[in-house]
């Protein structure tokens, strides 16, 4: 039996954006509200239907998108 992927992409949900499992969770939401300081834990008490590996799929997800050749500066604010 194969494992289902927690990281998904689905034109028909959130836009395209990569998703946890399908779900309304864009994967970018996860991201931000670790760079914003939130544990794992205070995410998954907001969050109940997520798991520690979801949370680990995002993190693990945005590691292999940014192993790429070169990256161009962004003005980030």
């Amino acid at each position: 039996m194969q494992k289902q992927p927690i990281v998904v992409i689905d034109k028909d949900i959130c836009h395209g954006k990569p998703t946890i499992r399908g779900l309304r969770y864009p994967v970018e939401l996860i991201l931000e509200l670790l760079s914003s300081g939130m544990s794992i834990e205070e995410i998954l008490e907001d969050y109940e239907d997520l798991t520690r590996e979801d949370i680990l799929a995002c993190l693990d997800y945005a590691s292999k998108i940014t192993k790429v050749k070169s990256i161009h500066s962004l003005d980030v604010a």
